[in-house]
């Protein structure tokens, strides 16, 4: 699943991408995977409407447009915001305004996964793909967005202001839960997915499993730190490309390449050379070095 990192790099992407342009025509190819409130007209509320800025909260994206509405989307574990422009060469590759191709990924779009296809007024689209079909799109009105139950429950930004007063307040709420399930929980943190859950266990030393009351606050705080600079990697390379991730642009995140922990089981710990293993926590594959991490009991 997209985490903070990759969330945010594709806001940035669509930022750069869509801000200004003016939405032609929704084309719904998946009815499930787009939701409209009640007494939202596409007609009046979508079309026609103009892009004025890219925002996010956690793993949620919100497209805003003129008019006092939004698109909000979850990519959930497979989503992909991918935009293609207007004018492409000979060989079928959109060319940016730098004149570069991108990924050939743009050049095969739409396909079997395509579920949304919005267009704009300059001929560009922006396509949502979901292999899996869990993520969505929902037009609603704009004040309406901090009511979203799961916005409104959830935890502080981690790579915004200082986080560490409200992670403390309420990670503390989970004395008896596993310290992975309680980084996961998103009432907790935003936007802390399994890639970086076991980043920042491996950087603070501390074994997936163990309990957060057995945990100090000076445990807690290198957590905290583990994950943001964890996160901070991963966006000045483009996200974690764990197997579907793309940005707007679409191309794959670098992240894992740099990755301490993920994905790294039976190559040797980068801190102490002991082979790093994988298991299972909070119900999720996980990976760790079993020299450095230890459960306290």
């Amino acid at each position: 699943m997209p985490e903070l990192p990759e969330v945010e790099t594709v806001r940035r992407g669509l930022e750069k991408l869509v801000v200004g342009q003016a939405v032609h025509s929704l084309t719904v190819l998946e009815p499930k995977s787009f939701h409209l409130d009640a007494g939202v007209s596409l007609d009046q509320h979508l079309l026609g409407t103009t892009v004025t800025s890219i925002t996010r909260r956690g793993k949620v994206l919100i497209i805003h447009l003129t008019g006092g509405h939004c698109l909000v989307g979850h990519l959930k574990m497979t989503g992909q915001l991918v935009v293609v422009g207007a004018n492409r060469d000979g060989n079928g590759q959109t060319r940016w305004g730098g004149g570069h191709p991108t990924d050939s990924l743009i050049d095969r779009l739409p396909d079997r996964s395509t579920r949304i296809i919005l267009e704009f007024a300059d001929g560009s689209h922006l396509y949502f793909n979901d292999q899996r079909k869990f993520g969505w799109l929902h037009l609603m009105p704009t004040a309406q967005v901090p009511q979203i139950e799961l916005l409104a429950k959830m935890g502080p930004e981690p790579l915004e202001g200082d986080p560490w007063p409200e992670f403390h307040s309420r990670i503390r709420r989970h004395q008896a839960t596993s310290i992975k399930a309680a980084l996961l929980n998103q009432t907790v943190v935003a936007g802390i997915g399994n890639i970086y859950a076991d980043e920042a266990c491996w950087a603070a030393r501390v074994h997936p499993a163990t309990k957060v009351g057995r945990l100090s606050e000076r445990k807690l705080r290198a957590l905290l730190q583990g994950a943001t600079e964890a996160m901070r990697t991963a966006l000045a390379v483009g996200g974690s490309t764990d197997r579907t991730y793309v940005d707007a642009e679409g191309r794959r995140g670098a992240y894992l390449t740099f990755a301490k922990v993920f994905r790294k089981e039976g190559q040797p710990c980068q801190r102490c050379g002991t082979t790093l293993v994988k298991t299972r926590v909070a119900g999720r594959g996980t990976h760790l070095c079993p020299r450095c991490q230890r459960v306290v009991n």
